[in-house]
């Protein structure tokens, strides 16, 4: 199966969740992507559960198949780790250093996210690499600047880059997004740059025709990135934006209101015209007409009177009885979802946002399908997360060029 980045090779040769991201993106377009992990651990992804037990019969923690040494298998690894082979490289030692190289020679791109400077002293930075290759570098703070040199991860890039001081209420300390957002926000951003740069070498179209690139991905960039109108409020109204919880100061009704069976339910008809839509589903046209709730900018000084009206409303209904009264009328509505309703959603079973993997250690394990997706392709599915240097062979001689001989000699030696 092909896609539009069949014939690019990548190499991940970062940790955690950021660069390999972005690799993995790129893998899910088409590329072919390589891991380069250290010898006898490997990626430290491997080791952060939940773990599932090896033979995949259920959750780790007794059994004969792990011990105090070996938790069981990570499915946060089978999710992060799919879509990629395997190798094995000590790129602290020079051995290490001059196999990576070699692989470049057969690279378009390197994903990278260790501290700056750190593969310059590696001997494995862009001035050493084929002018060719487009090189993502991400890190908490950016390639330069004051605070480069700083060690990080998520947290900080949510910090430093304005979105944790808005997560939450304004009565209470931030409040983290449920995922590691800015790694994640940062691959998407890198996959894209990485994308254009390659369309950049290979169209011939400027003086940059023919060459790489290096992408200085910071994570408290992308965060920034998406602040909408934060920055410009501060610059020409002196407004510091703060907390506001699920409610916003210029929209209403919006919220994730409270139903009868425990669930909460997104409602957003802040429009005049959905907050008509929203009247009809509660059975209160009275409101529609209501001088208090004319108009947006009425119902935005009122928001919590207004909102707290609608919350009545979904205190006396289930979040099925909800959805189904705003969607006869047209209403924006969602129930905020678990993975059980996930997994049981008739809309995203006939889309096929989830896919089964055949993972090579504990089976066929139910995970989110590539995404986006090409209208009138096939999706590229992704292998199995592979074992820790499962294509030595296959890359180190296959690819690479190194006898039998030599590679037991860095197998022996611990550089592979």
């Amino acid at each position: 199966m092909s896609g539009p980045l069949t014939g690019v090779r990548v190499i991940d040769a970062g940790t955690r969740i950021s660069a390999p991201f972005c690799a993995g993106l790129l893998g899910e377009q088409g590329a072919e992507v390589i891991k380069v992990e250290q010898p006898g651990a490997g990626d430290f992804m491997r080791a952060i559960g939940p773990f599932v037990r090896r033979d995949g019969s259920g959750t780790a923690g007794t059994g004969e198949n792990h011990g105090p040494d070996d938790p069981g298998y990570s499915l946060f690894w089978a999710v992060e780790g799919r879509g990629r082979k395997s190798v094995t490289c000590d790129l602290r030692q020079p051995a290490g250093q001059e196999l990576f190289r070699r692989l470049g020679e057969h690279a378009d791109v390197i994903c990278e996210n260790f501290r700056p400077g750190t593969m310059e002293k590696w001997n494995i930075g862009p001035h050493d690499l084929d002018p060719r290759i487009v090189m993502v570098r991400i890190s908490v703070f950016g390639q330069d600047g004051p605070k480069s040199s700083r060690p990080g991860l998520d947290r900080l890039g949510i910090g430093y880059g304005g979105l944790l001081h808005l997560t939450g209420y304004p009565d209470r300390p931030p409040v983290r997004v449920g995922v590691t957002i800015s790694d994640y926000l940062t691959g998407v951003f890198a996959a894209q740059a990485a994308t254009a740069a390659l369309y950049r070498r290979d169209a011939g179209r400027d003086e940059r025709a023919g060459r790489g690139a290096v992408i200085d991905a910071c994570l408290y960039g992308s965060v920034l990135r998406v602040l909408e109108w934060t920055i410009a409020a501060y610059d020409k109204l002196g407004l510091v934006r703060g907390r506001e919880g699920n409610r916003l100061a210029n929209s209403a009704p919006l919220d994730n209101y409270p139903s009868a069976d425990g669930r909460f339910v997104c409602i957003v008809a802040g429009s005049d015209t959905n907050f008509r839509r929203l009247c009809a589903a509660m059975d209160r046209p009275d409101l529609a007409s209501d001088p208090r709730f004319g108009r947006l900018a009425d119902r935005a000084q009122r928001s919590d009177e207004i909102n707290d009206l609608v919350a009545a409303w979904t205190r006396t209904l289930s979040a099925a009885e909800i959805e189904a009264a705003c969607v006869e009328h047209d209403v924006p509505v969602a129930t905020a979802y678990t993975a059980a309703d996930i997994a049981a959603d008739e809309h995203m079973i006939a889309r096929h946002d989830l896919i089964t993997i055949d993972d090579s250690t504990i089976g066929p394990v139910r995970q989110q399908a590539p995404f986006p997706r090409f209208t009138g392709e096939e999706t590229i599915e992704p292998s199995s997360a592979p074992q820790l240097g499962e294509h030595n062979e296959d890359i180190w001689c296959g690819l690479v060029g190194l006898t039998g001989s030599e590679l037991e000699d860095h197998i022996a030696t611990g550089i592979v």
